[in-house]
């Protein structure tokens, strides 16, 4: 049976009470170092810090140790050094990557072009919070500005005596496009690091494209060429038809006009005295048309007979004769006839 022993149980209490309390010290030993270590950063010589306290943000530019509450401000720290990327190749392997590379001028060549890109941080408060990724913005908008200013060159100044101010032109427009976009980065420097000729495939393709362009301005041209020369000769006929058709209008109203005048005088004198006016328009018919006729006048019963020798001549042909109930006719040029109290003969032609 076991006894109970008082001094051996207070012995045991103050044990376990100084255990309780080195453990404590020694918690609060460990937070305190804790807390102490949060609480101190440092900044290095080439390097800015960004304090945010309850989600406000401020910079910090001093180098050295800087104090900070702990579990309530946050420190993110920013390389403020010159930094920099390629463009057209692989910075490691310095391997060409033609995706970035190959552009075309402005005399439609290809060119392959390296650009190497150097920038810095500018306002480390934006470069953390402005944009998500200001490193990818710059890129984009080097590679935009790159080739923008490419395509406006000729490919003899892009390889040889045009690059410095390219360099100068593209570092202008990227620093432009950084000012817009606000995102706390400073473009340093644009430098070339190499420019050459496209391989020989991506020539041949180039000189294939140049080929059917110049047959397309040369199929232009030609049309325009061809329209050039119709053209005028078009509306020159067009002028000419339209000339002739006015000149025939106004000869046929004038033609018109003059009949009516002569028509109008004709009656005037008709309307004076009809038998003489028959007469004369009789005998002015007569003048116009016997002279285009074949006839033989014909008195022998006392009157005087007109007939067409035409119908006649033309069965007469064969053996030169002509006959009839009142004379005949012999041989091609002599004619005779005989009646009872007389008789004429002759041709008219």
């Amino acid at each position: 049976m076991e006894t109970y022993d008082p001094d051996f149980m207070e012995k045991q209490r103050k044990v376990l009470k100084t255990a309780k309390r080195t453990a404590g010290i020694f918690i609060a030993v460990v937070v305190l170092a804790v807390l102490s270590f949060g609480s101190f950063y440092n900044i290095g010589e080439q390097e800015q810090a960004v304090l945010t306290t309850f989600g406000v943000a401020k910079s910090v530019t001093e180098p050295g140790l800087h104090f900070k509450i702990p579990l309530i401000q946050q420190v993110q720290k920013v390389n403020t050094t010159i930094q920099g990327f390629a463009i057209g190749y692989d910075q490691n392997s310095n391997e060409s990557q033609e995706e970035d590379s190959l552009m075309i001028t402005s005399d439609y060549n290809f060119v392959n072009v390296d650009f190497f890109v150097e920038y810095k941080v500018s306002d480390p408060v934006k470069a953390v919070y402005a944009s998500q990724d200001p490193l990818l913005i710059l890129q984009n908008i080097s590679r935009s500005c790159i080739r923008g200013v490419i395509g406006s060159y000729e490919v003899d100044s892009v390889l040889t005596t045009g690059k410095n101010e390219i360099q100068s032109k593209v570092r202008e427009q990227i620093a432009q496009k950084l000012e817009q976009h606000d995102i706390g980065l400073q473009v340093i420097n644009v430098t070339i690091q190499d420019s050459e000729p496209p391989t020989t495939e991506v020539m041949e393709a180039f000189k294939a494209v140049e080929t059917a362009r110049q047959g397309k301005e040369t199929a232009v041209n030609d049309a325009n060429k061809y329209r050039n020369e119709k053209l005028p000769e078009a509306e020159a006929q067009i002028d000419k038809i339209m000339q002739e058709a006015e000149a025939q209008k106004t000869e046929r109203i004038n033609e018109a006009n003059a009949e009516v005048a002569r028509f109008n005088a004709m009656y005037e004198e008709y309307a004076k005295n009809p038998e003489v006016t028959r007469r004369r328009m009789f005998y002015e018919t007569m003048e116009d048309v016997l002279p285009r006729m074949k006839v033989i006048i014909d008195g022998t019963d006392g009157t005087e007979t007109i007939l067409p020798l035409d119908s006649f001549t033309a069965t007469a042909e064969g053996d030169g004769t002509v006959t009839g109930d009142s004379g005949s006719t012999a041989g091609a040029g002599s004619t005779a006839g005989t009646g009872g109290t007389g008789s004429t003969a002759g041709s008219t032609s």
